[in-house]
C-alpha cells in the first residue's frame, strides 16, 4: 500500500507542491528517505521513528520507502517531518488516506511527538488556499496560516492531538489571524538640533521611495536621522503588508501570527557578508536586502562594507529583486528597498576641520572614498551633506516640527503618487520610467533647459538625468504642484553629486 500526503518546497517566495509517498513492504527491514533531501530531511527518519514510539506505536518489521517526489526538486528543512509521518501512519492504516487528501501538511516534529515552528507556513497556506485544499501546521504558527483566507487550518500542538482531530474523536480550535504588528515610529526629527538640510533630503527621500547618502563627521547626527526614517514613512497597505510577511516567514521571524505593518528597517553591521547581504548561504535564504523589502536598509559607516559586498547591491537598486544561483537551483527574492547610507568624509572623519584632520588629508578622503565603486554611487538619488553640530546647537529648543508634521506631507506626496501610478504596478516616483516618466516628470521649459545646461556641465549619465528627473517629480508633488517647474529641477539638482572616478 502508498499512501500520500501534499507538503510544499520552497523557492524563494514560492511554494512547490511536493508529494510524500510511503510505501510499507515485505522485504529487509528499513527505513528509507528518497527523493533529493538534504541532511535535515534526511535526519527527519530518526525524528520520525522517536515521535511515532512516544505514541506508544512502534514501526512495522519492513521495508519503509519514503519518495519526495518530484524527486529532481531539492528538498530543503524540518518541515518536512510531519508530512512524513502522516504519510507512515496512512500507510500502517491508522489514518484515513482521503482525509489526508484534503490537506497541505508542514511541521517539524520533536522527539516526544510535539509539533515545532519551521519556516514558510504563511507561504504554504497561500499555496494550499489556491489548490482548495486546506493546511496542517503547528499550532503556535496557526494564526500565521490563518491570514490566508478562507481555508481550514488545523493547527496541531501534537502528533497525538492530531491524530484525534483526523479521526473526529477531538476537534482542534480553528485558529484566528494574528494580530496587526503596532506601529513602531522609532526616534522623531525633534531630536535632531540643525540639520534641516539634511532633514529636507529625508522627506524627500520618504516621500518618493528614493536612496540616500549622508557625508559627514562623527557626531553629526547621521545614524540619528537615518532611524528617524520609519517614523515619517506611511503604513503598509494590505496587499503589501502580506507580501513583507511573507519574506519573513520565509526567513523565519514572523512571531505570533503578527502581520507586519510598519515598513521593516534593516541596519547590518559593516562586517556583513555578501550572503548575509543579498541572500544566498548553504540553505538559501533571503539576505538583508530583501528582508527590508518595500522600506529602509541603512547603511552605517559605508565604506567599511566590502567592496564585493557593496557591489553586489547595484543589481538589487535598479531592478527591485536579487536573484541566487546554484548550481542545483536558482532562487529569486524581491527587494525593492530604499537605501539610506551614512560616512564619514574620511578615515578620521574631520575633514573639514583644520584642528582635528589627521596629517594625510585630503588625500586620504579620496581613498576612503574610493571603496565605494561609482555605478553604486551613481544609484543614489539624493547626497547631502550633515556639518557638525556645534554646542551653541545643542542649547538650543527642540524644533517645532517633528515626525508627524513631515509624516503628514509624505502621506499626501505619497497618496498623489498611488493615484497617478494606480494600475501600472509601480509604487513611487522611484520606480518611475520609460513612458512613466516622460508623461508625469517632464519639466517646464525653463526646467528642461536647467537641466540640459546641468547635464552637459555635471556629465551626468543617462541614469543619472533619470533619477534627477524622479526626485523633481516628488518634490513638486510635497509642493503639491501638478507640474515639474524650474525650481524643483533646481532642488533636485542639489542634492546630485559626480561620481567620484575610480
Amino acid at each position: 500500500m502508498v499512501s500520500i500526503v501534499s507538503t510544499v518546497a520552497y523557492l524563494g517566495l514560492e511554494a512547490r507542491s511536493v508529494e510524500v509517498q510511503c510505501q510499507v513492504a515485505p522485504g529487509m527491514v528499513g527505513f528509507a528517505v528518497v527523493g533529493l533531501p538534504d541532511k535535515a530531511v534526511a535526519e527527519s527518519r530518526e525524528r520520525v521513528r522517536a515521535a511515532i514510539s512516544a505514541l506508544g506505536l512502534a514501526l512495522p518489521p519492513k521495508r519503509i520507502t519514503i519518495n519526495l517526489s518530484p524527486a529532481d526538486l531539492p528538498k530543503e528543512g524540518s518541515h518536512y517531518d510531519l508530512p512524513i509521518a502522516l504519510a507512515l501512519l496512512g500507510a500502517m492504516g491508522l489514518v484515513d488516506a482521503e482525509t489526508l487528501a484534503h490537506f497541505v501538511v508542514v511541521g517539524e516534529l520533536g522527539l516526544d511527538g510535539r509539533v515545532a515552528a519551521s519556516p514558510g507556513v504563511l507561504l504554504a497556506a497561500l499555496h494550499a488556499s489556491s489548490r482548495g485544499l486546506g493546511l496542517i501546521c503547528p499550532a503556535v504558527q496557526g494564526p500565521e496560516a490563518a491570514w490566508a483566507g478562507e481555508i481550514e487550518v488545523v493547527a496541531a500542538p501534537d502528533l497525538l492531538a492530531l491524530l484525534n482531530h483526523l479521526k473526529g474523536q477531538s476537534l482542534l480550535r480553528t485558529p484566528e489571524p494574528g494580530a496587526v504588528e503596532a506601529r513602531q515610529r522609532g526616534p522623531d526629527l525633534k531630536m535632531v538640533k540643525g540639520q534641516e538640510t539634511a532633514k529636507r533630503a529625508l522627506e524627500i527621500a520618504a516621500a518618493g521611495g528614493h536612496n540616500l547618502a549622508m557625508v559627514g563627521p562623527p557626531g553629526a547626527g547621521k545614524s540619528l536621522l537615518a532611524s528617524c526614517m520609519p517614523g515619517i514613512l506611511p503604513e503598509l497597505p494590505p496587499a503589501e503588508a502580506l507580501e513583507v510577511s511573507m519574506i519573513a516567514s520565509v526567513a523565519g521571524t514572523l512571531e505570533g501570527g503578527r502581520l507586519m505593518r510598519t515598513r521593516p528597517f534593516r541596519a547590518p553591521h559593516h562586517s556583513a557578508s555578501m550572503p548575509a547581504l543579498v541572500g544566498g548561504g548553504l540553505r538559501i535564504r533571503p539576505g538583508e536586502v530583501s528582508l527590508a523589502h518595500l522600506g529602509v536598509l541603512f547603511l552605517d559607516e559605508l565604506p567599511e562594507f566590502q567592496r564585493g559586498v557593496l557591489d553586489s547591491l547595484r543589481q538589487p537598486l535598479e531592478t527591485g529583486e536579487v536573484s541566487v544561483a546554484r548550481a542545483n537551483s536558482h532562487v529569486t527574492f524581491p527587494a525593492n528597498v530604499q537605501l539610506v547610507a551614512a560616512m564619514n568624509p574620511c578615515r578620521c572623519g574631520h575633514l573639514g576641520d583644520a584642528a582635528l584632520a589627521c596629517s594625510g588629508a585630503p588625500r586620504c578622503a579620496a581613498d576612503y572614498q574610493a571603496k565605494i565603486s561609482g555605478p553604486l554611487l551613481d544609484r543614489i538619488d539624493l547626497h547631502v551633506e550633515v556639518q557638525a553640530v556645534s554646542a551653541a546647537d545643542l542649547v538650543l529648543p527642540p524644533p517645532a516640527e517633528g515626525s508627524a508634521e513631515v509624516a503628514a506631507r509624505v502621506h499626501v506626496a505619497r497618496q498623489l503618487q498611488s493615484a497617478r501610478l494606480h494600475g501600472s504596478g509601480l509604487r513611487t516616483n522611484a520606480d518611475l520610467d520609460g513612458d512613466m516618466l516622460a508623461a508625469f516628470a517632464t519639466p517646464d521649459a525653463a526646467g528642461q533647459k536647467l537641466l540640459a545646461q546641468a547635464a552637459e556641465a555635471m556629465r551626468l549619465s543617462a541614469r543619472g538625468y533619470t533619477r534627477i528627473l524622479r526626485v523633481a517629480r516628488t518634490i513638486a508633488d510635497l509642493s503639491l504642484s501638478a507640474d515639474v517647474g524650474r525650481i524643483h529641477i533646481a532642488e533636485a539638482l542639489s542634492y546630485r553629486r559626480q561620481p567620484p572616478r575610480n
